[in-house]
C-alpha cells in the first residue's frame, strides 16, 4: 500500500515551490495565500471581506492583514456595502486584475506543461480524479473544519 500521505506531501511541496518562484507580477511579488484571495476576490460576484475570509477557511484577524497589504499594493479596493454599512466589499483594481490574470495565466501554463508529459487518457484520468477527491473532501465531516495550520 502506497503512503498516502506522502504522495500528497510530495505533491503540496512541489506546488508550493512553483508559488514560491512564479507568482511575480507586474513588479508585485504575491504570497501564496495573496494569490488565494486575488483569485476568490476574482471569481466572486462583489464578495464581502468575511465571504472571501470564510472560502479560504481564514480567520478573520489574521485575512484582514493579507487584505491591507494587498490594499497597499494598489492591487485590491474595499468599500463600505451600500446596503449594509458594516459590511465591506472586496473588489480587484485595474492593476489587482492584472496580476491576478497573469498568475492564472502562468499556474495554467505551468499545469499544461506537467499535463504535456502524460497521453489524453491519463491527462483525463488525473482531472477526473481530483474532481472525484475534492467532491468526497467536500462532503467529509472534518473538511473546512480542522485548522490544517
Amino acid at each position: 500500500m502506497e503512503n498516502i500521505r506522502e504522495l500528497f506531501q510530495i505533491m503540496t511541496r512541489r506546488f508550493g515551490f512553483l508559488n514560491k518562484n512564479c507568482c511575480s507580477a507586474g513588479g508585485c511579488d504575491i504570497s501564496l495565500v495573496q494569490s488565494h484571495i486575488l483569485y476568490e476576490i476574482d471569481h466572486q460576484h462583489k464578495p464581502s471581506i468575511q465571504q472571501v475570509a470564510e472560502a479560504l477557511g481564514t480567520d478573520i484577524t489574521t485575512f484582514s492583514r493579507q487584505v491591507q497589504s494587498l490594499i497597499k499594493m494598489n492591487l485590491v479596493k474595499k468599500a463600505p456595502d451600500p446596503d449594509d454599512r458594516r459590511v465591506y466589499i472586496l473588489s480587484l483594481t485595474t492593476e489587482g486584475k492584472y496580476v491576478a490574470t497573469t498568475i492564472d495565466q502562468q499556474i495554467n501554463a505551468y499545469l499544461g506543461e506537467v499535463f504535456s508529459h502524460m497521453n489524453e487518457f491519463e491527462k483525463e484520468t488525473v482531472i477526473r480524479s481530483i474532481k472525484l477527491l475534492n467532491d468526497a473532501m467536500a462532503k467529509s465531516s472534518q473538511c473546512c473544519t480542522t485548522p490544517l495550520g
